[in-house]
């Protein structure tokens, strides 16, 4: 059955490459594929404050996202084999598959639209655009209207009734998903956010025929497609999955001649779907994906176009260089951005010297910025201000020796310190003075990352003085995807114990912390931030 109906359809829409090197659907996965479909437990959620921030502001990554790469991250997609006539794409990104196509087929007329309005700018200022073959702009297809900028039944593939939508997307398994499922960025079941704020899907098969299905449409083939990529210079065999489908607006739909579900529509799905899954698993079409995997989850940045802001604080104008606005939702390194708690540490210490006159102060996670350890110099005997990442430090370098007078510089040491690292430790500790530790540490968001709580509190026990009772642990943070309960077992398991906390503007008593707020207004400066401290001693 299965085998008679391949026989009597249409030419394939996708090119004929996808057809050779075949897996059998019923041979092993792979071994590095080790994501279960029935689990959605497996990766670490991201809270509903950023799941709800990436809904709101989808359409602002992305046109950052293209702001950034233009047309240089996707390669070109030669997919299509077949003139049709009149194409309708959705999410044409930069144009990489729009303008191939109109080379292999100069007379063919493109609909494209997109959810960024800056890559639809892009389409129309590559060199082989024309308006009178392709009709580009922006839109959201979930909640606008295609009909105001495309005549209904005018396209051969996608929307016609009869035509073709072919489809072409990420498929379950695919080692991007499970590099972003290990770094707690999914938001729901097989749905991820990556590094620059940009969201993807991975989609499986069943999924994909039931999504189409429920709106009319039949599967005419489906196939997903498998590409071990090597990358020598990093020593990593990278497993790429994609899944490639072509569906039809007929007349077999879900609703029978009642209005009754029909059985026998659902079973001819079924069948269509087990036929194509166990035809094929391709390996062998090209890669249509940047070679720059990295740029995925947002490990690059550029410092090229540095912005310099001002901080201002009591007795304090801090001119801050720091990675651009733009930069900073696709960039891994935290250090080298300015968090609103640094700010708010930054006025709460400027407010109140006593915190920090006369101490041996260390800073952990410090960053770029260094505005909490610049302000710390003007009171404190000294201050040795540390960060895991080497541009960081670079960048905070070149901050204190613009800010700061010399004699304060003097004051300033600054030092890597790679939380749990031993080599580390013993040289941050031995600039303490007579070794025995630092009166006071602070750290402003530097609790973020659930891995990274535990070398911290052991870190900061490592670091602070064994002499007395009155050093202090000082942290300032917005509570993202690590709760509190979990900061404080921690730290009660590194010999920490809370002395008083400030959780969101809400004190349990008038204590230490409460009387830094007594006499400024530097809560109302930060009243729509969601800031936390908390004061440990040993």
């Amino acid at each position: 059955m299965a085998r008679e109906e391949e026989g009597n359809r249409k030419p394939s829409p996708w090119s004929l490459q996808t057809k050779r090197s075949a897996m059998a659907a019923g041979e092993q996965q792979p071994q590095q594929q080790q994501i279960s479909a029935s689990s959605t437990s497996s990766g670490r959620l991201v809270t509903p404050f950023w799941k709800e921030k990436y809904e709101r502001d989808a359409r602002r990554y992305w046109d950052i996202f293209y702001k950034r790469h233009e047309d240089k991250f996707f390669k070109d997609r030669h997919y299509l084999d077949k003139e049709w006539g009149k194409y309708f794409e959705v999410g044409c990104g930069a144009g990489n598959t729009i303008f191939p196509l109109i080379s292999t087929y100069p007379d063919i007329f493109v609909h494209a639209c997109d959810f960024s309005p800056r890559a639809v700018d892009l389409v129309k200022k590559h060199k082989d655009y024309r308006p009178d073959q392709v009709n580009a702009f922006a839109c959201d297809i979930t909640s606008e209207q295609l009909t105001e900028s495309v005549q209904p039944s005018s396209v051969d593939v996608v929307t016609m009734n009869g035509g073709h939508v072919l489809f072409r997307d990420y498929a379950f398994g695919d080692l991007a998903q499970e590099r972003l499922m290990s770094k707690g960025q999914q938001i729901s079941e097989n749905f991820y956010v990556r590094g620059d704020g940009t969201r993807a899907y991975y989609f499986s098969n069943e999924y994909l025929v039931d999504l189409f299905s429920t709106c009319g449409f039949t599967v005419e083939e489906i196939c997903v497609h498998n590409k071990q990529v090597e990358n020598r210079s990093l020593d990593l065999v990278m497993n790429r999955n994609w899944i490639q489908a072509t569906f039809i607006l007929g007349s077999a739909g879900l609703q029978g001649p009642n209005g009754q579900h029909d059985s026998h529509t659902s079973e001819d799905k079924e069948d269509k779907l087990t036929a194509n899954s166990s035809q094929e698993k391709s390996t062998s079409e090209e890669i249509d994906l940047s070679e720059d995997f990295n740029n995925m989850f947002g490990n690059t940045h550029n410092l090229d176009e540095a912005q310099v802001i001002r901080i201002k604080a009591k007795g304090h104008d801090f001119k801050i260089k720091m990675l651009t606005k733009e930069h900073q939702h696709t960039c891994k390194l935290t250090g080298l951005m300015l968090w609103e708690s640094a700010q708010f540490m930054c006025s709460v210490l400027a407010e109140n010297p006593s915190i920090l006159a006369g101490k041996r102060v260390l800073e952990l996670g410090c960053g770029s910025a260094g505005i909490c350890s610049m302000v710390a110099a003007t009171v404190a005997q000294f201050v040795v201000t540390t960060d895991g990442d080497a541009e960081s430090l670079d960048l905070l370098r070149e901050n204190t020796a613009s800010n700061l007078e010399p004699d304060l510089l003097k004051k300033v040491v600054i030092r890597k310190l790679f939380w749990g690292d031993k080599d580390d430790l013993k040289a941050v500790r031995e600039l303490s003075g007579d070794g025995t530790g630092f009166d006071c540490i602070i750290g402003t968001d530097v609790t973020y990352n659930p891995d990274a709580i535990f070398p911290l509190f052991k870190t900061a026990r490592e670091l602070i003085s064994n002499k007395g009772s009155e050093a202090a642990l000082i942290l300032c943070y917005i509570q993202r995807r690590v709760d509190e309960d979990s900061i404080l077992s921690t730290a009660m398991a590194q010999g920490f114990r809370l002395v008083d906390k400030w959780i969101n503007g809400i004190h349990e008593s008038n204590g230490i912390i409460s009387s830094w707020f007594c006499g400024n207004d530097v809560c109302s400066a930060f009243r729509n931030a969601t800031l936390s401290i908390l004061y440990f001693q040993v």
